[in-house]
């Protein structure tokens, strides 16, 4: 179902909870992510954001790869509260990230 590690995901949540002064770090860290993993990033953030149900997360890795026409980074560094929703679409998901959480930190 997903295709990207939890730990990216995780990874990337840290990054934009720090705000500007991780900006530039996500920005890196986003782009050296595969076409795969950006596109479920994204859509892990917008059913965390309520665009799309738990159960259409199939149409939104596909809406995400059809509406890529920015760059990954700079749209999810544009997103309001973006580690609120990748942490919300994790567990919408249905998948616990305490444990990814505890080992990045």
């Amino acid at each position: 179902m997903i295709e990207i590690g939890i730990d990216k995901v995780v990874h990337v949540l840290f990054l934009a909870r720090e705000g500007p002064a991780g900006a530039e770090e996500m920005a890196a860290f986003i782009d050296a992510l595969n076409d795969d993993e950006k596109a479920h990033l994204t859509a892990i953030a917008w059913v965390g954001r309520g665009a799309f149900e738990p159960e259409d997360y199939a149409a939104a890795v596909e809406t995400a790869f059809a509406e890529a026409t920015v760059p990954t980074a700079r749209y999810l560094a544009g997103m309001p509260h973006l580690s609120e929703n990748l942490e919300s679409g994790l567990e919408l998901l249905g998948i616990d990230v305490t444990d990814a959480e505890a080992d990045f930190l």
